[in-house]
């Protein structure tokens, strides 16, 4: 599939085609509800009761020079909150990096230029030595759809100096990274949607003075995965990911990597329905178990048949299980975003489903007793998060692609926060 076809059927990303002079038509139009912060009351979570939480929006990308359409979650470096927008900022409308304190003071610190510089950033930022690094799905220079660039990795300071790395050719080299970094040891991982030597993907090392090592190239054949859209978790100097296609069932896959490159498919999804499929989102580990999403497969009432999405775990070894398949409507649809561990339940999000299927936030426990916490309403409101939820001093701060202006519109974004 296309690149601007697939990037428009999984993320709902107009904000990334619109700056470039594309369109962009979405899967489909929520109901505008109007909305005001509100209290969203959790259920149980395995035997414990959790307490009533807060929600409550911190900032309304209200000004398109300003940032719009956060994809990436947010990181936090000593108490205040970094993130980035894919679209919006001056000139071509590229993106944004962007600091905000937990009280919704925002502060552009910079905005990508496309060209040489970097261009729609949809993986989230890293703090390494007091600097922040992260990737953009396009920019560079002059090769890949049409002109456009093949994507960056650059660093930017506090201040917001900001620096270009590496930029991708295309290729062998790899294109597009659409996640952000994992540090290793000092050592910068990644990974490509594109590129590489079958033009699946690749898993590259990158040192923080823009070395750039190509470490593995995805086949899509023989069970090998595709197309890793999800980023790179390290456990204990091992690198574990998604692809969301390829894999003995072509619809994606779970694998470990070593640091030199040599992976091994811990799961594919498939061939039955009622397993996940195609995910979107990178793992987390919890007690020696990754954990993840699919943003389809489980149950078949969504998506023509394809399914609501899960929510599965996989051991080191390969077994695979699906702690739950969601329902679509209230219960939330595709889940796009990785899974937060807060005190042994897991929280995230889905892109569709809940209470106006705008999306919602969920809690599950590790036995797969899942319950939703918010449901976004839209206008004033957020709408169709995809950014991962952080935990940063018993808060849990996220951001939605959608919502936060009028209802005559999906709005530009937003930044929300749930506490207790």
């Amino acid at each position: 599939m296309g690149y601007l076809a697939r990037l428009a059927l999984t993320i709902g990303a107009g904000a990334l085609i619109a700056g470039c002079g594309g369109s962009y038509t979405p899967i489909r139009t929520p109901s505008a509800t109007p909305q005001n912060d509100a209290i969203a009351r959790i259920g149980t979570a395995g035997d414990r009761v959790l307490p009533a939480w807060s929600y409550r929006v911190l900032h309304r990308f209200d000004k398109y020079n300003n940032g719009a359409s956060p994809v990436a979650g947010l990181v936090e470096v000593d108490g205040m909150l970094y993130g980035t927008t894919s679209s919006g900022g001056k000139k071509c409308s590229c993106g944004i990096v962007y600091s905000i304190s937990t009280t919704g003071k925002l502060k552009v610190l910079y905005r990508f230029a496309g060209g040489s510089d970097g261009a729609y950033p949809t993986g989230g930022l890293i703090e390494v030595n007091g600097a922040l690094y992260g990737t953009t799905f396009e920019g560079g220079g002059t090769a890949c759809y049409a002109g456009r660039g093949c994507g960056t990795i650059y660093s930017v300071t506090a201040a917001g100096v900001e620096t270009v790395l590496y930029r991708f050719a295309g290729g062998f080299d790899g294109a597009n990274p659409f996640a952000g970094l994992t540090n290793v040891n000092g050592t910068l991982y990644g990974s490509t949607v594109y590129g590489g030597s079958k033009d699946k993907g690749t898993v590259y090392s990158v040192t923080t003075g823009g070395v750039e090592t190509v470490l593995h190239s995805f086949s899509g054949t023989h069970g090998g995965g595709a197309h890793p859209y999800g980023g790179l978790i390290d456990v204990n100097g091992t690198l574990y990911g998604t692809t969301g296609a390829g894999g003995a069932y072509s619809k994606g896959t779970v694998f470990s990597m070593t640091t030199a490159g040599v992976e091994t498919v811990l799961h594919s999804f498939g061939p039955r329905h009622s397993d996940g499929a195609h995910p979107q989102a990178a793992l987390i580990e919890v007690n020696g178990t990754l954990y993840g999403t699919t943003e389809e497969g489980g149950r078949s009432r969504c998506g023509n048949g394809r399914g609501c999405g899960t929510i599965y775990s996989v051991t080191a070894a390969g077994a695979e299980s699906v702690l739950h398949r969601f329902a679509g409507g209230s219960d939330g649809e595709r889940p796009l975003a990785a899974l937060l561990n807060v005190d042994g339940t897991l929280y995230g999000t889905t892109y569709y489903g809940g209470a106006k299927d705008m999306g919602t936030i969920f809690s599950v426990n590790p036995k797969g007793r899942e319950r939703v916490v918010y449901s976004f309403l839209g206008c004033s409101d957020g709408s169709n998060p995809q950014a991962p939820l952080i935990n940063a001093s018993g808060t849990l701060y996220g951001a939605a692609l959608w919502g936060g202006g009028n209802c005559y519109g999906y709005g530009r974004g937003a930044i929300f926060a749930l506490s207790p």
